[in-house]
């Protein structure tokens, strides 16, 4: 379930990225072609690493516990200010998936599954 969220979230990313270049692409004004341009990469970049941490999640891995709790960190401190900003909907959108899972990361059976270190198994 985890990994479905983190990768509903990086494709999330990944539409607001098109979004982004579709609107940059059209001419919509910016202070800085650049500024944008990196923007856009920083979306796609962080878009393709919440792929992978849902991909090896899945797969079991112990490093993906703690790259999807700062990926829900990040979300977080994005999520409250929309919300209190006047965008019920939108910070909704984004701080109810992030706090299930924060709350299920540290649930004894995703600690038991999310164990293993990504080392060859060792030779006899």
């Amino acid at each position: 379930m985890i990994a479905a969220i983190v990768t509903a979230e990086a494709t999330a990313l990944l539409a607001a990225a098109a979004w982004y270049g579709y609107e940059l692409a059209t001419g919509a004004p910016v202070l800085s072609f650049w500024g944008a341009v990196f923007t856009m990469a920083l979306l796609l970049a962080f878009a393709a690493w919440l792929y992978a941490v849902g991909h090896f999640l899945f797969r079991g891995y112990r490093w993906t516990r703690a790259a999807s709790l700062v990926a829900q960190l990040f979300v977080l401190t994005i999520g409250f200010p929309t919300l209190t900003g006047g965008l019920v909907w939108a910070g909704l959108a984004m701080l109810v998936p992030a706090v299930l899972v924060i709350v299920l990361l540290f649930d004894k059976r995703v600690v038991t599954y999310a164990s293993m270190t990504g080392g060859s198994p060792p030779a006899v």
